[in-house]
């Protein structure tokens, strides 16, 4: 069995709705992954035990996914040299504005790429962490450029049908 590449971590079980869209990209490259939810604020030690721990286990990239104050992706940055990709999941109150300025306003030193906001934002955190492995691994590399060229030639079909 593979080792578990991406861990994919967000802070409710709410957050799968939007987190399930990197899952997916995750499945459909066939990198492992794990889902758990660890909390900032309900599961704070759980939370640094994990970042503190994801690469003696073989973790290679942090998704974080979070919403309303976020502070998720960042505290996790803080406790781990792994690449964090951080996921502002939209919010009822603020449509997820909030969770994005608080992943987006990491202080210098503290890393966390930061995606759009939502669906497409966890589509995009999936395809960078790929994107990210793919530069120790060819036949990755290979699926993804496969991938460009679907979606290139995608556009240019959908293109033609207004012209």
């Amino acid at each position: 069995m593979e080792h578990i590449q991406v861990s994919l971590i967000m802070g409710s079980i709410s957050d799968w709705e939007t987190m399930k869209k990197a899952a997916q990209v995750l499945d459909e490259f066939g990198v492992s992954y794990e889902k758990k939810v660890v909390s900032a604020h309900r599961t704070p030690d759980l939370m640094f035990d994990h970042a503190e721990k994801a690469r003696e286990r073989g973790i290679k990239v942090i998704i974080a996914g979070a919403g309303g104050a976020a502070h998720l992706p960042g505290m996790v940055a803080a406790k781990t040299t792994l690449p964090v990709i951080g996921v502002p999941i939209k919010s009822r109150v603020l449509s997820g504005i909030d969770s994005l300025y608080s992943i987006v306003q990491m202080p210098g030193g503290v890393p966390v790429m930061t995606m759009a906001i939502g669906d497409s934002g966890a589509t995009n955190a999936g395809l960078s962490a790929v994107r990210i492995l793919a530069l120790e691994n060819s036949e990755l590399n290979k699926k993804l450029v496969a991938f460009a060229e679907k979606q290139s030639k995608l556009a240019e079909e959908s293109s033609h049908d207004l012209i």
